[in-house]
């Protein structure tokens, strides 16, 4: 595959425009206002974001056009998605958006071979976080371990996420008297609990409307990283109730967010 093409998918790689994070701000203040204008420009202004991701898929044997549509998907994803009242940027919100579809439409079409220099970042990475955690007794920050290996917050993200052996959460893992249990339902949420880049993206307004009993169960389940065992200890009903309410919860938001 040629990394280096001057066009791909019909994009000159050598004109791709360059934003100033000013305009990055300013263009996003128009978007929220839906300036589809305003989008577009953001779009092509990150394009050079997708360029750099597809040339770490260069194990794959896929076509560098193909791949570059792929990573644009993503790329749109989380232009529309972004919360830019975080305290992140945007390339740190997008990375793992973008290689997330590439690896989605690789994986679904062949397996992805991981470069050594990326399966060495995430083993510092393991390590670094292993050895913070011993003294600090906390679990880290992305941006704490990627200061501990001298990489990137998005180098650090793409490298763990690359290793990861892709497991649904929707995998059935028991299954008694038509209450199933998925893998989703046994595990709790660290990342929102430390309140990450992920936490509240297009969920507040959503989470509003919920009836309050399933207000709590979100709370506890996402929020505060609580397995539905510890809910279903803590509110006083049974593992299958929280189960199922929490899937109504997550129906409606789904709902509302369309």
């Amino acid at each position: 595959m040629a990394l280096f093409k001057v066009e791909i998918s019909g994009v000159n790689t050598t004109q791709l425009p360059l934003l100033t994070n000013e305009e990055k701000t300013e263009l996003f203040k128009e978007i929220k206002k839906g300036n589809k204008e305003a989008r577009e420009r953001y779009i092509q202004g990150n394009l050079r974001l997708v360029l750099s991701i597809i040339q770490r898929f260069s194990g794959s044997n896929e076509n560098m056009d193909d791949l570059f549509q792929i990573g644009c998907v993503g790329l749109i994803k989380a232009v529309d998605n972004f919360d830019d009242t975080l305290n992140v940027k945007f390339s740190t919100y997008a990375v793992p958006m973008i290689a997330g579809e590439l690896k989605r439409f690789l994986r679904d079409n062949a397996s992805i071979r991981v470069s050594r220099s990326i399966k060495d970042t995430a083993y510092k990475a393991i390590y670094a976080k292993e050895r913070i955690m011993k003294t600090s007794n906390k679990e880290p920050t992305i941006s704490e371990i990627s200061k501990e290996i001298g990489a990137t917050s998005e180098e650090v993200i793409y490298a763990l996420d690359a290793i990861q052996s892709p497991v649904s959460l929707f995998d059935p893992v028991y299954d008694q008297g038509g209450d199933t249990l998925y893998v989703m339902d046994q595990i709790s949420d660290k990342k929102n609990k430390e309140e990450k880049w992920v936490d509240r993206i297009a969920l507040a307004e959503a989470i509003k409307g919920l009836p309050e009993r399933e207000k709590e169960i979100i709370d506890l389940r996402f929020f505060k990283g609580k397995t539905q065992m510890e809910i279903a200890d803590e509110i006083g009903i049974s593992q299958a109730q929280v189960s199922r309410l929490e899937k109504n919860a997550i129906k409606a938001m789904k709902h509302y967010m369309r």
